[in-house]
């Protein structure tokens, strides 16, 4: 009986410790990263998906995608095979205007991953010729059905702009042009409270006649686009993005 009974005891044993072994092995990392494997996206954005998509479609997908983004709810991507996918060829839905803040991750805020945008990034989000021309390429050749000109809260640019910063004097004659680029849209607002960059709802309006101005400045510099806008191929809109809360409203 003694025998039996050590015998049943070293059973039990065993079975807990098998037991315990099998759960700590579909808890490890490693087993977690093969699900998520699994379930991410692998594919891109295709010529026909591209195709089938019209430019209202385009911003209902990306007010979706900020929501997911607002949410802390980004759509897990298997960015290995989109890579690899990627090499045979690109078709983009969008082209965004961005700041070059390093706060406003374009990608991310729109929960898009690899192939969907395109993305360009100026401080203070105006538009110049090369700016303007790598739209042209986007909707014109690469088939892009939207662009977007993004302004966000707090930018540093238009900061500047509005306290008209001399950078000239510290030997920046570029940075000099560019903030003159956002002088216009300062000009337009200053009728409508203090003329500061600590006034933030002067700032705020500020940053959003920014964003449509550029809208209207890329519209008469480039006819083609203009076209294009016309006969409903493509639309071109401005929005701000709130780095606080991550929302980004279109105008």
């Amino acid at each position: 009986m003694k025998n039996i009974s050590k015998y049943a005891a070293v059973l039990v044993i065993t079975m807990l410790v098998t037991s315990c072994i099998t759960d700590k092995k579909e808890t490890t990392p490693e087993v977690k990263e093969v699900v998520v494997q699994q379930t991410a996206i692998k594919s891109i954005l295709t010529a026909e998906e591209q195709a089938d998509m019209s430019p209202d479609e385009i911003i209902g997908r990306l007010k979706k995608g900020n929501e997911n983004f607002v949410s802390n709810n980004l759509t897990q991507r298997d960015h290995s095979s989109q890579r690899r996918e990627a090499m045979i060829g690109q078709y983009p839905k969008a082209i965004v205007l961005s700041c070059v803040d390093s706060r406003v991750p374009v990608e991310d805020v729109f929960d898009l991953g690899i192939g969907d945008i395109f993305v360009a990034r100026v401080a203070g989000n105006i538009e110049n010729a090369d700016i303007v021309g790598s739209m042209e390429f986007a909707t014109a050749v690469a088939g892009s059905k939207l662009v977007i000109v993004m302004g966000h809260s707090a930018c540093g640019a238009v900061k500047h702009a509005i306290d008209k910063t001399d950078a000239a004097s510290m030997d920046m004659n570029a940075l000099q042009n560019l903030l003159n680029e956002i002088q216009p849209s300062v000009t337009m607002t200053a009728k409508n409270g203090e003329v500061s960059s600590k006034n933030t709802e002067f700032l705020n309006n500020v940053i959003y006649n920014n964003a449509t101005k550029t809208v209207e400045d890329i519209r008469i510099a480039s006819p083609k686009m203009a076209s294009l806008e016309k006969e409903g191929k493509i639309k071109i809109v401005a929005a701000v993005y709130n780095m606080e809360t991550g929302k980004v409203d279109f105008i």
